[in-house]
């Protein structure tokens, strides 16, 4: 898990997605173009919440969230997604 200099607000979390699969379980390559983005990626920052609501997300926890959830951000050459909790579907 990487450690960036990003504080999200409010009830923003960051997100390092999971690297696509590069070869299905049967052995099949899949090129760059078929790729599909990840959907599931690993809680690198959370912000501190919103009012008296608590965060359920804390760092460390891998998540999944919707195909066209958050904004991508890039910080030190690696891509991150900043999303608010609530887009967060799932804690697996």
């Amino acid at each position: 898990m990487a450690e960036i200099n990003v504080k999200p607000l409010s009830d923003r979390v960051v997100v390092e997605p999971l690297e696509a699969e590069l070869v299905t379980s049967s052995g099949i390559i899949i090129p760059d173009s078929a790729k599909e983005k990840p959907q599931k990626g690993t809680v690198v920052a959370v912000g501190p919440g919103v009012g008296d609501v608590k965060m359920q997300v804390k760092k460390g926890d891998v998540v999944l969230y919707g195909k066209y959830t958050g904004t991508e951000i890039n910080v030190d050459g690696k891509d991150y997604l900043i999303m608010q909790e609530s887009e967060i579907l799932a804690i697996i």
